[in-house]
């Protein structure tokens, strides 16, 4: 009998320690994809996607301190950053399924996904650089970029310790809508950067409308992002951490707005500003990713 205890508190012990080691993986790896966008970001308001004329080296080079300005640098650390995910993706793979008996059965699926993803993002890293920034292949590397991220909180956010009060309603759903309206919207937001839409209409009315389907487009996300919000406010008994993560969709979704509108009447002169409105957006779109996960994980306590 005794034994017994002792072996089933072995077991529960291995299960909490590699969901931990995994769980703390997951959590380094979003940050570092959120940089990563960010500097991929800068990268492209400081016209660096070229400061590395060749891939994957930069100059031949592993570290080119020769040719070093801020543009090779910005260029050369996005790829370094980039680097890193990718071990870490391996990483995570290779513990979920090592520990798989340990584990939730999607979790080494879901892991092998998202080192895919990776493999993926690689392949247009290095067809952006050698298509000269090609709009579509810039476009396509933002959106894996984005779906990396989500995939990834959406692991970390089911292996999240949470006991659900099972008062979620239809707010799981809202969730989704809003997160797949702002991915949209994201996407359309790359296509304006890649193809610098904005310069292009003021400057020689073309593209106007690949600037304007943007604009325009702010309004269905914020509309679901708003409504999120007020129903978690209407909603009684609510977890607080589901309140919690509607209130950040709220602000940050009235932050994206301000730096949105800002950034157009400067005419993406500030970098930072540039800059801070794609880093907001993506943002907001993990924290409805991370808001629709808990959502999903509280309903199943109504059933």
């Amino acid at each position: 009998m005794a034994n017994s205890v002792l072996n089933k508190n072995e077991i529960l012990y291995s299960q909490s320690q590699a969901r931990e080691r995994i769980s703390g993986l997951v959590w380094k790896l979003c940050l570092a994809t959120l940089i990563l966008m960010a500097i991929g970001s800068a990268t492209r308001v400081m016209n660096a996607g070229l400061a590395c004329p060749d891939w994957p080296l930069c100059y031949g080079e592993l570290v080119p301190m020769a040719q070093m300005n801020l543009q090779v640098f910005l260029e050369w650390f996005h790829r370094l950053d980039a680097s890193l995910i990718g071990f870490g993706a391996i990483a995570l793979m290779g513990l979920s399924w090592w520990h798989r008996q340990e584990l939730p059965r999607w979790l080494p699926w879901t892991s092998t996904f998202a080192l895919g993803l990776i493999v993926f993002q690689g392949v247009l890293g290095g067809l952006t650089v050698t298509e000269l920034l090609r709009f579509d292949i810039v476009t396509a590397h933002l959106g894996t970029a984005l779906l990396y991220f989500m995939t990834l909180l959406v692991i970390g956010m089911s292996m999240l310790p949470y006991k659900g009060t099972g008062n979620v309603g239809k707010l799981p759903w809202v969730g989704l809508t809003a997160a797949i309206l702002v991915y949209l919207q994201s996407l359309l937001g790359g296509l304006v950067a890649s193809q610098w839409a904005l310069h292009q209409c003021f400057g020689i009315a073309e593209l106007c409308t690949v600037m304007n389907s943007h604009i325009f487009g702010v309004v269905p996300p914020t509309l679901a992002t708003l409504t999120l919000v007020v129903m978690a406010w209407r909603t009684s008994a609510l977890h607080p951490l589901l309140r919690k993560l509607a209130n950040w969709c709220g602000l940050l979704v009235l932050a994206q707005i301000g730096l949105g509108v800002i950034t157009f009447r400067l005419r993406l002169q500030i970098e930072l500003l540039t800059v801070s409105h794609q880093a907001v957006g993506a943002a907001l779109l993990g924290t409805l990713v991370a808001f629709t996960v808990i959502a999903l994980r509280d309903r199943e306590v109504a059933k």
